[in-house]
């Protein structure tokens, strides 16, 4: 499936993708034809002898890609980063299935970076240690503390600089070689933005995807590594970490964001799946043709038409902290106190007086959208008129809070995507598509010698 809308990009650029040998002269590509690769086409033996003693479940640690060593202490240093990226939350099992993974993505960093050198795109180490400044500063951390903490978890800031130049070089090498030759018409982005007019009311999905590819032969092997990554996620795993190591489909480099799609737009099985899914669920493994897909619903909406949870609201928060030590059924003695006392305190007008009678703490916020609170809650304050507050939620560890709606400004209509916003988009999928075929390609070409 085709992105249709990219996430900021990442500091990660690595994405699973099969490798096709091919002759280097005339050979007609996969993607050139779109149809989907099958063992009948290597018209292979039912019968046959091996020769030699080479075994092909044997994986090798490290690499030499056109003459570039790739170390193991390389290969450790990445899936580190990985394991922090999932909070440290990796088997064993998973760590090793890792480990593979990592050393293909450094395979395919290192053609990226290769190539971009081949046609003089060069990046400096200035550029370089400013992205790497900007990924401290999103860890809030200074750069020398960032240093460290890499270190303390069996990284290093080599390992991120090297993903930031992979990034960087691919990213400059696109804008060159591939991006001047993408064009779309005038009568595209008109034919688009009628089908949106037409499909006013309709429902849209901001979808994650993670497309694994497989055969009749390795499907039940593919749709049990899938099954794994689903446990990884729903244990706290990172999917857009997930999608960028594991994922085949062009979307993987932006972590697997489809964008805004409707659901005549995805294969079927996928449209039925997220029809029946929530906000912030996943589904998977569905198969498609040619694989198997995980999806996440990131969020739903309706083409062109208001969406309440875009509405502003003015809120009051009052929460109520328990002492460390105390019991279960004190604990549910004071909460449904609380409970009672914000139910019936008619209005945000008695919201300090309630709060010092229960020793709670209030915190206003005036420009809350309902669709940043936790979906669990985003129904629960539709349905709430002004003045009325939730009832209690949190656990006896964080305490348990009230939210009082004070005042909602109604989401307007949203306007539709410019033309500018439509054909960047198409254009967008186009270069992401052949930035694919182009990785592909180097792969096919590339000579790689496994230690």
């Amino acid at each position: 499936m085709p992105s249709v809308k990219a996430f900021a990009l990442g500091v990660a650029v690595a994405a699973l993708a099969g490798i096709f040998t091919a002759s280097s002269t005339g050979a007609q590509t996969v993607a050139d034809t779109n149809e989907v690769p099958s063992a009948a086409s290597l018209n292979l033996p039912t019968e046959f002898t091996l020769f030699g003693k080479g075994d092909p479940h044997v994986r090798k640690a490290t690499a030499i890609v056109n003459g570039e060593v790739i170390t193991g202490t390389d290969i450790d240093q990445r899936l580190a980063l990985i394991i922090l990226a999932n909070g440290g939350k990796v088997s064993n099992e998973e760590r090793e299935r890792l480990r593979l993974q990592v050393l293909r993505n450094l395979i395919d960093e290192t053609l990226q970076i290769q190539e971009a050198k081949a046609h003089d795109v060069t990046i400096t180490h200035e550029e370089i240690d400013q992205s790497y400044a900007r990924v401290s500063k999103n860890f809030k951390r200074a750069t020398d503390d960032m240093t460290t903490y890499l270190r303390q978890q069996g990284s290093s800031d080599h390992s991120i600089k090297r993903q930031i130049e992979g990034e960087l070089a691919w990213s400059r090498l696109l804008r060159r070689r591939v991006e001047p030759f993408v064009n779309v018409s005038d009568d595209e982005v008109q034919a688009v933005i009628a089908r949106l007019e037409a499909s006013k009311g309709a429902k849209e999905f901001r979808v994650g995807e993670i497309y694994l590819s497989s055969t009749a032969e390795n499907q039940n092997e593919v749709a049990a590594n899938a099954r794994k990554i689903i446990e990884q996620i729903k244990q706290g795993g990172s999917f857009a970490a997930y999608a960028r190591q594991f994922s085949e489909a062009s979307t993987a480099s932006v972590g697997g964001d489809l964008g805004w799609v409707r659901a005549p737009q995805l294969p079927e099985s996928i449209a039925a799946a997220l029809e029946s899914l929530s906000v912030g669920q996943l589904a998977g493994p569905i198969q498609t043709p040619g694989g198997f897909s995980i999806v996440y619903l990131a969020d739903s909406r309706q083409v062109l038409t208001a969406d309440p949870r875009d509405a502003t609201l003015n809120l009051r928060q009052m929460s109520l902290k328990f002492p460390p030590d105390i019991k279960d059924t004190d604990a549910t003695i004071k909460a449904e106190a609380f409970a009672k006392a914000t139910q019936s305190m008619g209005g945000c007008g008695k919201v300090d007086e309630v709060a010092r009678g229960q020793g709670a703490e209030v915190v206003d916020n005036d420009a809350v959208k309902v669709r940043d609170l936790p979906a669990a809650l985003q129904e629960m304050i539709l349905k709430l008129s002004v003045g009325q507050a939730t009832p209690p939620f949190g656990s006896k560890t964080d305490g348990v809070r009230v939210l009082v709606l004070c005042g909602r400004d109604e989401a307007r209509l949203a306007a539709g995507p410019s033309a500018d916003q439509l054909r960047s988009q198409m254009e967008e999928t186009r270069v992401n598509q052949r930035a694919q075929r182009y990785l592909r390609d180097l792969r096919r070409d590339a000579v790689v010698d496994y230690r």
